[in-house]
């Protein structure tokens, strides 16, 4: 999709939203703030990573939630980056609502142009739906359908700053599974 606003400028807040990879279910003693990644889950995660950036997207700040599951994400997309972003692990982003993660954001009104949340559906999925009001039709139609494990969807706003996110354009929406393995 064309990145240019409709006035031709670029955006100047880029907001990437990342939902943990695919998680394990099979350690029932495990409680769910510290189940990790499945291997389908690891092999998403790493090639996310190698897709932010072949495309240029690499956030300058993330703000990640705790879960191990979350941060195991982060881990391995992070991997494939060329440069290392500030990486914020925040306890607030568990399970967050649309609102809290909008709340967090909001307190960092000073944060770079580009950055990223690591969190959870649902609250993810209904940040994405609500925060996603322009862009191309068919990848706003796959966004309000399904925010599957690993997918990322990138936004961007005409904002002066984090604390008044609204009516952003839905630039990419990326699913593990549209990911060819290249090896």
């Amino acid at each position: 999709m064309n990145e240019t606003l409709t006035s031709g400028v670029l955006p100047m807040r880029e907001l990437l939203l990342l939902r943990h990879a695919k998680s394990r279910w099979d350690a029932p003693a495990t409680g769910d703030h510290d189940r990790d990644l499945a291997s389908r889950g690891l092999d998403a995660a790493a090639r996310m990573g190698v897709e932010i950036a072949r495309r240029g997207w690499v956030p300058r700040l993330v703000l990640c939630s705790t879960a191990r599951r979350a941060r195991h994400t982060l881990e391995l997309a992070r991997a494939a980056w060329p440069q290392t972003p500030e990486i914020e692990h925040e306890r607030a982003l568990y399970l967050a609502s649309p609102e809290r993660m909008l709340q967090i954001l909001a307190t960092r009104p000073a944060a770079p142009e580009r950055s990223m949340l690591v969190g959870h559906n649902p609250g993810m999925h209904q940040l994405a739906r609500r925060l996603a009001v322009r862009g191309d039709a068919a990848i706003l139609a796959e966004l309000h359908e399904k925010f599957p494990t690993g997918a990322l969807a990138r936004l961007a706003f005409d904002v002066p700053d984090w604390s008044c996110l609204e009516n952003g354009i839905l630039l990419d929406f990326v699913r593990p599974r549209s990911l060819r393995h290249t090896d």
